[in-house]
């Protein structure tokens, strides 16, 4: 077991979560704004308490945040903020650093300030250093903003493939499904913990949004009506 809540809740969000998540699994965490997913995952990392219930991290956490871009003219490059995430562990070789720039894409342009970078080179500084961490838990928040579809494929696989547990809080599950092993789909009227097929029902989400809700599956995509 690497994570476990226990009758964990942050009133006025969600309460009564019973979930554990193991090595290897990929959650997906899904639901409209505003209803605590972010909230979640700061739980787990203690920037945020709980108002009830436990939370349990058995393992080393990275966390690929929620999209905020570095100020223009902040006077650090790509390559310092990854080196700053191994040097945890020791002194850091560079060739280390290269490595996990290289895995993620971004060896090209690591040695720019990380202000001028575009969105999508930003997020793939943030996965580097996620993964530098050495992690049994990855914490993703809407990781494939601002990534082109090459990219989103290729960091869906990253996350796939790695042997850490992931949470990934994303607003479509439509470029995880292959991969996903269950999803956390939290809604205005509570929350559900399952397959894809047993969470991306009608009838499942329209009980937790108290309002007729329609899942269809249009061109292999799942499409919430």
């Amino acid at each position: 077991m690497i994570c476990q809540f226990r009758d964990a809740a942050v009133a006025p969000l969600w309460s009564g979560l019973n979930l554990s998540l193991e090595r290897g699994e990929f959650l997906a965490v899904l639901g409209p704004n505003g209803v605590g997913k972010s909230t979640l995952l700061g739980t787990i990392l203690g920037t945020r308490e709980l108002t009830a219930g436990r939370v349990e991290v058995g393992g080393r956490v990275g966390l690929i945040p929620q999209q905020r871009m570095f100020p223009r003219d902040l006077p650090v490059r790509g390559r310092d903020l990854v080196s700053l995430a191994i040097s945890h562990r020791g002194r850091v070789a560079k060739a280390s650093v290269d490595t996990q720039l290289e895995a993620v894409g971004a060896l090209g342009f690591a040695d720019k300030q990380v202000g001028v970078l575009s969105g999508g080179q930003q997020q793939l500084i943030r996965q580097a250093q996620a993964f530098a961490k050495d992690p049994e838990l990855v914490l993703a928040d809407e990781p494939l903003l601002s990534l082109d579809p090459a990219r989103q494929r290729d960091t869906v696989r990253r996350l796939h493939e790695h042997p850490a547990a992931v949470m990934c809080v994303t607003h479509s599950i439509n470029p995880l499904l292959g991969v996903v092993d269950r999803v956390l789909y939290i809604g205005p009227e509570g929350h559900v913990v399952g397959t894809v097929g047993e969470v991306m029902r009608s009838d499942a989400l329209s009980e937790l949004y108290g309002t007729r809700v329609d899942v269809v599956e249009v061109g292999g995509k799942v499409v919430v009506l």
